[in-house]
C-alpha cells in the first residue's frame, strides 16, 4: 500500500494484509495497553501499523508526531474516535517520553508568555481554517452551517440538535422584538438569521473570515442583519444582548480580560451576554500541537477557573450550563456528513491527505469530549446593575 492510497474503515483490512509490523518499544506498548489499546491488535480501536517509523515519531514528537504520522498513512484505526477516548483517559499526552514532555512544557510556556492571539494575528485562523472553502462546511454541517456544538437533549439528528441550540440561545438571552443583538464570531450567519426571523431583532455579526462574511451576507439578505469583517477589539456601540458562540476559544488567556471588557462596554445596563465555549478540564496552558498546527492556529481552550477570573470584574454569572458530551455526538455527525459527501469534495480537488487530516481532526476531538477532558459551556452573564431575577432556560 502506498501512503497516498485512501484507507477508510470501509476498505481497510485489519490487521493490514501482506505485512507484519515489528512490535513497538516496550514502554510504548505498555502505555497503550494501560488504555486498552494494542498495536496491531484485533479490536476496532487498536492501532494498525503500516510503517514502523511511527514508533520513533510518537516518542520524539508526542501528539504532533502521532497526528502527522496518521495523515502520512503510517497507521490506521477502524474506530479512531474510541482510540482517542481510551488514550486520553490515561492522559497519554502527558506521559509520553522525555522529548515529547519537553515539547508540551515549551508549548505551555509559549502560551503563557507570548500573546499568540494579538490583534495583528487575529485573522490568521480565518485564513487558514474558515477560508479553506465553503464547500467543505456545506458538506459537513447542518443546513444553517452552525459550526459549534448542537443540543441533543430531545434531538434525533444534527439538524434538530442545531435548531434546538439556536432556540435555546434566543430563550436564554430573552430576545424581544426591536432589540439589538451583537453576534461576536457570527460564522456563516446561522444564529443571526434565526434570531432576526424568529425574534424580530436587529443583528450585527462580526467575523474574521472573508468566506464567512460573504456567505453570511447572502444568507441574511433582506433581514435587519449587518455582517462585518472585524476583530472584536474594534467594536463600537451598545447592544441589548450579545452572543458569542464558539469564538472564546480563539481569544487566548492573555486577552481574556480585554475580551470581557469589550463585551461589557458593548452591553447596555439591563442586557445579557451568552458565551458558548469549549472548556478544558484543567488549567494547562498547552494546546494540542497537531490541532494548533493544522486546524486552529493560535487556539487555546480555557479552563473554568480562567474563565471565571476573567469575567468577574465585569459581570455577574447568571447561569453556567455544561453539555460537553453533546459535542461528541455533534462531531461524529459532522464526520458522517463529510464522509458521505467526500466524492463531491474529491471532485473539487481536495486530496487524500485532506481526507485523512479531517478524519483525524473530527475523531480526535470526539474522543477528547468522550474522555471528559473537554467541556461545552453556555454562560449567561449580566452587569451588576441589571435589575430583576434571571430564570435559567434549558
Amino acid at each position: 500500500m502506498t501512503t497516498q492510497q485512501k484507507i477508510t474503515p470501509q476498505n481497510a483490512e485489519f490487521p493490514f494484509a501482506g505485512w507484519t509490523a515489528p512490535p513497538p518499544p516496550t514502554p510504548l506498548r505498555d502505555l497503550a495497553r494501560e488504555a486498552g489499546v494494542e498495536f496491531n491488535g484485533v479490536k476496532p480501536w487498536d492501532i494498525q501499523v503500516r510503517d514502523s517509523s511511527l514508533y520513533d515519531r510518537i516518542v520524539t514528537a508526542g501528539a504532533l508526531g502521532f497526528g502527522e504520522s496518521y495523515v502520512d498513512g503510517q497507521w490506521e484505526a477502524r474506530d479512531l474516535d474510541e482510540t482517542f477516548n481510551r488514550l486520553l483517559r490515561i492522559n497519554v499526552e502527558d506521559r509520553l517520553g522525555v522529548v515529547a514532555s519537553l515539547r508540551l512544557s515549551l508549548g505551555a510556556w509559549r502560551n503563557k508568555i507570548l500573546n499568540r492571539q494579538s490583534q495583528d494575528r487575529a485573522f490568521e485562523v480565518g485564513e487558514r481554517h474558515y477560508d479553506i472553502g465553503n464547500s467543505v462546511y456545506r458538506a459537513m454541517l447542518d443546513s444553517a452551517m452552525n459550526y459549534s456544538c448542537g443540543y441533543w437533549k430531545d434531538a434525533e439528528n444534527l439538524e434538530e440538535a442545531q435548531l434546538a441550540k439556536l432556540e435555546m440561545i434566543c430563550r436564554k438571552l430573552e430576545l424581544q422584538p426591536g432589540q439589538t443583538l451583537l453576534d461576536v464570531g457570527c460564522g456563516w450567519g446561522g444564529l443571526a438569521e434565526y434570531a432576526a426571523r424568529t425574534r424580530g431583532v436587529e443583528v450585527v455579526g462580526i467575523t474574521i473570515s472573508r468566506e464567512q462574511e460573504t456567505l453570511a451576507r447572502e444568507r441574511c439578505a433582506g433581514l435587519p442583519v449587518e455582517i462585518r469583517f472585524q476583530d472584536y477589539r474594534d467594536l463600537e456601540g451598545e447592544f441589548d444582548k450579545i452572543a458569542s458562540v464558539g469564538m472564546f476559544e480563539h481569544v487566548g488567556r492573555n486577552n481574556h480580560h480585554d475580551y470581557f471588557a469589550t463585551l461589557a462596554r458593548s452591553l447596555k445596563a439591563d442586557g445579557l451576554v451568552l458565551v458558548q465555549s469549549i472548556g478544558n478540564r484543567d488549567d494547562s496552558a498547552s494546546s494540542n500541537p497537531w490541532i494548533d498546527k493544522y486546524i486552529f492556529p493560535n487556539g487555546e481552550i480555557p479552563s473554568a477557573a480562567q474563565t471565571a477570573e476573567a469575567f468577574a470584574p465585569f459581570f455577574v454569572l447568571e447561569d453556567w450550563h455544561n453539555f460537553g458530551q453533546d459535542y461528541d455526538r455533534t462531531l461524529m455527525a459532522w464526520w458522517e456528513n463529510f464522509d458521505r459527501h467526500w466524492p463531491e469534495l474529491e471532485a473539487e480537488g481536495y486530496d487524500q491527505r485532506f481526507y485523512r487530516m479531517w478524519r483525524y481532526y473530527l475523531h480526535s476531538c470526539a474522543g477528547f469530549f468522550r474522555a471528559r477532558h473537554g467541556q461545552l459551556w453556555q454562560l449567561v452573564l449580566s452587569k451588576p446593575e441589571r435589575s430583576g431575577v434571571y430564570r435559567s432556560r434549558r
